[in-house]
């Protein structure tokens, strides 16, 4: 028997009910595993710790539940195979009009590998590392409350700017139609080995985005009373004044599959429906 693993958003019952079209298509070939907190029969709830070695992680929800499932990909090494269920969906592009077609690159591993590079980062206190973690979209210092923080960037030891602003975001090529997107950052293909480093809405005549080398060494000092770190909005640790937060590239990557090799360039014409035809209708 082969292992597989089935990770879906627990609060969606169309997650649920794709997981049990999988369980039933997959149940005379594979040894079925969730470490999400549901029960459907046929499928084994373990712990992270206790998850045998699987062959690939099927996320059923959308690209929140990739990034939560990332952990495995993380830790394990395991690829992700993303069916969406959610809105955009860069991270779980399969629509789940196809999961057919999911079933039949499972059996066949006829799927192909996106390996993605992440961050790490490292909070440093007093001269002492207090925290350290990773992320595959993004890290963010941020204001906790109302008021904005004071940051002060450098790269390679070199000082960049200071801002009082809402926040900093340091975003990898995957990240960067995400939060970074967002905050008015370039888009990155996948394939290109950068890193995008940008302020949010910082009260200040230069604040644009970033784009840096991959062995560049970011720096963020606190400099306002406090603030918070957070790693794709799940990992999450309170910083103080005079905290050093570095951010480097991460020697991992995450794998992420897709049912065929596709082109970015027609995921970010289907998932932000650009005009292609243009103004004129060219």
């Amino acid at each position: 028997m082969r292992n597989l693993l089935i990770a879906c958003n627990p609060s969606r019952a169309d997650a649920i009910s794709a997981a049990i079209e999988l369980q039933k298509a997959f149940a005379s070939t594979f040894s079925l595993y969730t470490i999400s907190d549901v029960e459907i029969p046929g499928i084994a709830h373990v712990e992270l710790t206790d998850l045998p070695d699987v062959e690939l992680a099927i996320v059923l929800g959308g690209d929140g539940t990739t990034l939560r499932a990332a952990e495995v990909a993380h830790v394990r090494g395991v690829p992700l195979l993303g069916v969406n269920l959610g809105h955009v969906g860069f991270l779980s592009e399969v629509e789940e009009s196809k999961i057919s077609d999911v079933i039949s690159a499972v059996l066949d591993k006829s799927y192909v590998i996106d390996p993605r590079i992440t961050l790490k980062y490292e909070v440093s206190r007093d001269g002492k590392i207090v925290d350290t973690g990773w992320a595959l979209n993004e890290v963010t210092v941020e204001r906790e409350k109302a008021t904005m923080v004071e940051l002060f960037l450098e790269i390679d030891n070199r000082p960049i700017s200071r801002w009082g602003c809402d926040g900093l975001i340091c975003s990898t090529p995957t990240g960067s139609t995400a939060y970074a997107f967002s905050a008015g950052g370039p888009i990155l293909w996948p394939e290109v080995d950068a890193l995008v480093v940008l302020p949010i809405s910082a009260h200040a005549l230069f604040s644009r985005p970033l784009v840096i080398s991959p062995t560049s060494k970011i720096v963020v000092g606190i400099e306002s009373a406090e603030a918070i770190l957070s790693a794709d909005a799940l990992r999450k640790f309170p910083l103080l004044a005079k905290d050093k937060v570095l951010v480097t590239k991460n020697a991992g990557v995450i794998q992420l599959a897709h049912l065929k090799n596709t082109s970015f360039s027609d995921r970010l014409v289907a998932k932000f429906k650009l005009p292609v035809e243009g103004w004129r209708g060219e």
